[in-house]
């Protein structure tokens, strides 16, 4: 009976990632590939199962560590990635096994733990957010705040008594979203120190630069808009929730 389960669960994830492959049109958009690229303000390599935005110049006190939504790759977070590393944010852009978070929930421990003189942030789109707040109520004494694109947490990753400071950004136009499911996971965030952002105009898919994701709304603003919107929102909850902190 047991071989029966094992084999039965391998066929019912063959057939999810089948089913995810083809459902979601998650390739990275030719604007994501270019802002991969390094300048003369930033790095970009792959080290620790992450792709690493890291700027030339003197950082801020925070790095970053970025949960890829369901499906999605690593590189389709890039332009997002890069902005933040303009500003002076190391950014780490985790890359999950199967481009699925729930498989990959620790793989921000190895990257703590090897770059111990950084203090680090923990978020991510859609899944990736969740798994990242589950990774967060597991590590409270290891991260500085949480962020979610377009997420939320679960009871798993219960922050309300957490003790640092939560970002949540949401989009208009995104149908992708459950939304009652998101109401309800507030009872999971710190009353007095989330901090909550709408963008008019945005959607789901736009947290990334990859193609367009079923049952999602229309996005009325470009994606650059929604990518400097984030960005500035992020920035801006660094310089004044997170570093007010300590």
């Amino acid at each position: 009976m047991k071989k029966i389960a094992f084999w039965g669960g391998i066929l019912v994830l063959i057939l999810v990632l089948t089913w995810g492959y083809f459902y979601f049109d998650s390739t990275p958009s030719e604007t994501a590939e270019e802002a991969a690229n390094s300048t003369s303000k930033m790095d970009v390599f792959e080290a620790d199962n992450a792709l690493i935005f890291e700027p030339k110049e003197s950082a801020e006190s925070e790095s970053i560590i970025l949960y890829p939504g369901a499906f999605i790759d690593a590189l389709s977070y890039a332009p997002l990635a890069k902005q933040l590393a303009n500003a002076g944010y190391k950014t780490y852009v985790v890359e999950m096994p199967f481009n699925l978070a729930v498989f990959g929930k620790n793989r921000a421990e190895p990257i703590i733990s090897e770059n111990s003189d950084e203090h680090f942030v923990i978020g991510g789109h859609s899944l990736g957010g969740v798994m990242a707040s589950r990774f967060a109520a597991e590590h409270q004494n290891e991260i500085e705040g949480v962020f979610f694109l377009a997420s939320y947490p679960d009871k798993k990753g219960d922050l309300k008594s957490a003790g640092i400071p939560v970002l949540s950004i949401t989009a208009t136009n995104d149908q992708v979203l459950n939304q009652d499911k998101y109401q309800e996971s507030k009872k999971y965030l710190p009353q007095n120190d989330t901090t909550y952002v709408s963008i008019k105009g945005g959607n789901h898919a736009g947290f990334g630069s990859y193609g367009k994701q079923n049952g999602d709304g229309e996005r009325t603003i470009s994606a650059s808009s929604q990518t400097d919107q984030t960005a500035s929102s992020m920035i801006s909850w660094l310089k004044t929730s997170v570093q007010n902190e300590k």
